[in-house]
């Protein structure tokens, strides 16, 4: 079956040329030197008019010239405005970007499940509306796939900026008989409860993916059983070089997502510009992760604990003009699997905080053996804590970051990102100000409003649509809140 996302990822390569594919190669390398490299920087604002003398010395073959509004300051207003097509090279980039970013809202869509799944298709979309009204720079960024596996148990790699923290490294799942009978059946499962959107899964975490050797063998039974070919992210790509070109090797033959490098140092960006050729990398987005990178960081996990630090040591203030309200580098608004540990979580993003240093919440959490018991704990995750309605005994409150204001028969909701205005005229006592004292439940607030005359009817389908748009509070549990560091993990 052709899915729009994979469609459209490949008509992104199919319909250009040979030779098109190879300058937009190195529009790409340019760009991935401009933001990670300071040397790279200093030499083309030092080079006057012949910037193509630094890049023939990177082995990037293309003209700066033709693409100034993507490099020099004061050519940066003509981008993305009719005057950029002098710059042919600007504007072949910048349709390209636009491409992409298409892709990845496809993406987020492909996660729904209305007629598969209708109570975790709902559930997804209340995060996804909570998100976008809470998570600030992070949110348009976020595609909310429905399930993410680690297979390892921890991380060798100890990124300084981890937004995950992730643990010390305490093994990796082997792909046996035995494991990868259970493997295949795991993923049956989740492909049959959730159909199509099972294939927006990856296969990472708070875990590299090539600290496991038998990493492609696990991701060849993904795409054999789901259809796609999962996303590779790893801050590792040099160490196992047989095992990445393997994994490439996969996403050209079946590949509709782009792969992902974590670049940790501009002399680790050095060493895989040495190893993979511009053509190679054109399906690898490059995270330029370096403290020389013009790259904000998000604020959650290791950065989160380190924040004071990191600007102290960037002199030039990158991470203060970059941060963009960059809150959480977590994406799953689904289930968590470690297959190691056989653990089960239903997870969704937050911004980092105190409350949730890693930035994304657990909502709950089972263990399983076997196939037949990853069913059951998604089944029983699904039926307690995937309502469809407030949940009538407990209590009902608006999110803590809305700020509330009443007015004449309606109220106001804003968030860093969203203002919400909502008619409150069903009765003589507001629904609005009763949700945002917070002291009674779902079922004490219908009671009192309804008690003054109004109709049980429209109070429910007043809570039922603030509860869809995700206003009100459904982090109500302490039970995962406050976990030690190896047992949270979380997305590199």
């Amino acid at each position: 079956m052709t899915h729009a996302a994979t469609e459209h990822y490949r008509k992104i390569f199919d319909r250009r040329t040979r030779e098109q594919l190879h300058v937009l190669a190195h529009i790409k390398r340019f760009m991935e030197r401009l933001v990670g490299d300071m040397s790279f920087r200093a030499a083309l604002s030092a080079s006057g008019d012949n910037p193509r003398m630094v890049t023939e010395r990177y082995g990037i073959e293309v003209d700066p010239m033709e693409m100034l509004p993507l490099w020099r300051n004061s050519y940066m207003k003509y981008r993305f405005k009719p005057e950029c097509a002098s710059w042919p090279l600007a504007v072949m980039w910048d349709e390209y970007m636009s491409e992409m970013l298409r892709h990845r809202d496809m993406l987020r869509s492909e996660g729904e499940m209305p007629m598969v799944n209708p109570r975790f298709h709902a559930w997804r979309e209340r995060q996804i509306r909570r998100c976008n009204g809470e998570l600030g720079g992070s949110a348009p960024s976020v595609t909310h796939p429905v399930i993410a596996f680690e297979l390892s148990d921890g991380c060798t790699i100890g990124c300084w900026f981890c937004g995950l923290s992730a643990g010390g490294f305490k093994g990796y799942y082997e792909y046996c008989e035995e494991h990868a009978e259970i493997w295949r059946g795991v993923i049956g499962v989740a492909s049959e409860m959730f159909g199509s959107a099972a294939r927006t899964g990856f296969c990472y975490w708070a875990t590299d993916p090539m600290d496991n050797p038998d990493y492609d063998r696990f991701l060849f039974d993904f795409h054999q059983i789901t259809g796609a070919l999962p996303q590779t992210t790893t801050a590792a790509p040099l160490r196992d070089e047989a095992l990445t070109r393997r994994v490439l090797e996969l996403f050209k033959r079946y590949g509709g997502v782009t792969n992902r490098f974590s670049v940790l140092t501009t002399n680790h960006l050095d060493q895989i510009h040495s190893a993979f050729s511009p053509e190679d990398l054109m399906g690898v987005e490059l995270i330029l992760q370096g403290k020389e990178a013009l790259t904000a960081k998000a604020f959650a996990g290791r950065t989160r604990a380190r924040k004071e630090k990191l600007r102290a040591a960037d002199n030039n203030s990158s991470i203060e003009l970059l941060e963009r309200d960059h809150t959480t580098i977590a994406c799953v608004s689904g289930f968590l699997v470690n297959m190691r540990q056989g653990r089960l979580q239903l997870v969704t993003p937050v911004p980092g905080s105190e409350r949730w240093p890693l930035g994304y919440r657990i909502v709950a959490e089972r263990f399983f053996g076997t196939p037949n018991e990853f069913r059951e704990g998604l089944q029983c995750i699904i039926e307690e804590h995937m309502h469809e309605s407030p949940p009538p005994n407990l209590p009902i409150r608006f999110r803590e970051d809305l700020q509330y204001e009443a007015g004449d028969r309606h109220f106001h909701l804003r968030s860093r990102n969203v203002e919400h205005r909502v008619d409150d005229d069903a009765g003589a006592i507001s629904v609005g100000d009763l949700i945002r004292r917070g002291d009674c439940t779902a079922s004490e607030l219908a009671v009192r409003v309804i008690a003054d005359g109004v109709t049980a009817l429209a109070v429910a389908d007043l809570l039922d649509q603030l509860y869809a748009a995700g206003v009100i509070d459904e982090d109500l549990d302490d039970s995962f809140a406050e976990q030690p560091s190896e047992r949270v993990t979380g997305r590199m």
